[in-house]
């Protein structure tokens, strides 16, 4: 998926920010927050914040792509996507859904699951 051409691949808002300029140069940056807050709310992204770095964005329907969940290394903000286990982890995260669910009487819309360590080079 694409927006204006450019591919939302674990992007921060200053990167999609000086893509959308070389196009659209009358665009401001607290434009591109807000649509990106925009489309996190609405559900087509999802955003990742961790340490002191900047926050990165991920469509979150591309036919292309599994679902999947994420490693962090917190040295360097390297986001690996990863789907070993995936079976086994949607069976357990749909009893816990369920359980929470029963328990707080709460509708639960969407999941994602992050391990936050080091990287192979930041070791």
């Amino acid at each position: 998926m694409s927006l204006g051409g450019l591919y939302l691949e674990k992007l921060s808002a200053k990167e999609i920010y000086a893509s959308l300029y070389r196009m659209y140069p009358g665009i401001g940056l607290t434009t591109v927050y807000r649509t990106l807050d925009l489309l996190v709310r609405m559900g087509f992204i999802n955003k990742f914040t961790f340490g002191n770095g900047p926050s990165r964005y991920e469509f979150k329907f591309e036919k292309k792509k599994k679902h999947h969940h994420h490693l962090l290394c917190t040295n360097c903000g390297r986001i690996i996507d990863y789907n070993d286990f995936i079976d086994e982890e949607l069976e357990l995260t749909k009893k816990t859904e369920e359980t929470l669910a029963k328990k707080y009487n709460f509708k639960v819309q969407d999941h994602n699951i992050e391990f936050y360590g080091l990287c192979e080079k930041c070791q």
